[in-house]
């Protein structure tokens, strides 16, 4: 990345930016090459920068996933940093290490235990609707979120109709943001256009993994349209 590229201010769209308020959750239903990514990598590094969040969770499906994505991924928190901020990743330990002395540590919600005894003022959750046990990483980390005036939570995800998510989205402390793949079009593979997107826009799964709708598995309709609040750019 070059310098302007760590101008997250000048780079990011409307729908990548920060909400104002005292939220608690902010949670970004978006579908694939959305910048989901990115957009948690860079919550988390303006938390740290503002010194906002000195302790915070990055909780990924896996391991593998919070490592690969969350932490040396292309948008991950390695690569958003410019150097001078960057953390120093110390992979035995799952620890982030910033030089203004903050921390974060990874998680896989395989061991969501793990969540228990730690604090914290911060949360990145990745992916959380894929979760085998999605209801008790959150539990667990709740309970962990009790450093600090106002912790908060970032989600990132692609949906999939489980009944946490509908809990959130009817929370009066949630913001959702709701974004498609083609929000993000011009940073795209054209082949990717051309061959995913093209193809599975009219199609079920494309609802799901494009323009991020909750698929109606005929047993219940968690919610509706009108249901959901939106925010505004």
């Amino acid at each position: 990345m070059n310098d302007s590229v760590y101008d997250w201010g000048a780079c990011a769209r409307p729908s990548q930016k920060i909400p104002a308020g005292d939220w608690q959750v902010w949670l970004i239903l978006a579908g694939r090459g959305f910048g989901k990514t990115r957009t948690g990598a860079e919550t988390v590094r303006h938390w740290v920068r503002a010194q906002k969040c000195r302790r915070l969770a990055l909780i990924a499906d896996s391991e593998l996933d919070g490592r690969q994505v969350m932490v040396e991924g292309m948008s991950g928190l390695l690569s958003v940093h410019p150097p001078e901020e960057r953390p120093q990743f110390l992979s035995s330990r799952r620890e982030l290490l910033w030089p203004n002395g903050a921390t974060a540590f990874l998680f896989s919600a395989e061991a969501y235990e793990r969540l228990r005894g730690p604090q914290f003022d911060g949360a990145w959750v990745d992916e959380l609707a894929k979760f085998p046990k999605p209801e008790e990483v959150w539990d667990q980390l709740m309970f962990g979120l009790r450093l600090g005036k106002n912790p908060q939570v970032i989600i990132t995800t692609t949906p999939r109709p489980i009944p946490l998510l509908e809990r959130l989205i009817a929370s009066s402390s949630t913001v959702l943001t709701k974004g498609s793949s083609y929000e993000n079009i011009d940073n795209l593979s054209p082949t990717f256009v051309t061959q995913v997107l093209d193809r599975y826009k009219k199609t079920a799964l494309g609802s799901q993994e494009i323009f991020a709708e909750i698929l109606n598995t005929g047993k219940k309709v968690f919610w509706t349209s009108s249901m959901i609040r939106y925010r505004s750019p």
